[in-house]
């Protein structure tokens, strides 16, 4: 009997969890488009002249996930929620080495531009993105979960009410409270900047 595609993630997740590390090999074929589409998302947000390429988010991505050691998927939505993860920490770890490429911490010689300089502040916004998301977890992991979901990875209310098991009313109302919350964190930030 063939399974369905859906089934068949669902099988390799479960077998990956359980040790079997072959069945991530088997997994990627089948989750690759939705993976690219989800760097796609993420990358849509950075700024112009980002050198980090889709494929390569996806690889380190598929890296990061290969190092759980008991990574215990619920279920396929679960799995795409901890990808979308990976990827928003790759790219903040992106954004400080940038930062710290801007403060010498390379010590690369570069030609100032406007780019540069526009590519430079939306690492420094990124940055703060992350740390007003890792307070607002403090506050409220959902709500921080859902901004992730939401934005980053470019998942509808309906599909982040299925990996957080919640309604999509629930989602629209925490997704409204995390952004108003995180514009005025993020203001607030900018001010003392």
């Amino acid at each position: 009997m063939l399974q369905s595609a859906t089934e068949r993630v669902a099988a390799l997740l479960s077998e990956w969890g359980k040790g079997d590390t072959s069945a991530l090999e088997q997994l990627m074929p089948l989750v690759y488009d939705e993976l690219r589409r989800m760097a796609r998302q993420h990358l849509r947000r950075q700024p112009v002249g980002h050198t980090l390429q889709t494929m390569d988010l996806i690889h380190e991505a598929y890296i990061k996930l290969s190092k759980q050691e008991e990574p215990g998927w619920n279920d396929r939505a679960h799995f795409f929620a901890v990808a979308s993860r990976a990827m928003r920490h790759i790219l903040v770890d992106y954004a400080r080495s940038k930062q710290s490429r801007k403060r010498g911490g390379w010590q690369e010689r570069v030609t100032l531009s406007e780019e540069l300089s526009a590519t430079n502040a939306r690492a420094g916004e990124m940055i703060a993105l992350d740390e007003a998301l890792d307070a607002l977890a403090k506050l409220d992991e959902r709500k921080a979960r859902i901004v992730e979901l939401k934005y980053f990875a470019g998942m509808t209310s309906e599909e982040i009410g299925l990996v957080l098991k919640v309604s999509p009313e629930t989602v629209k109302r925490d997704w409204r409270f995390a952004r108003t919350w995180l514009l005025k964190e993020l203001g607030a930030a900018q001010g003392e900047g």
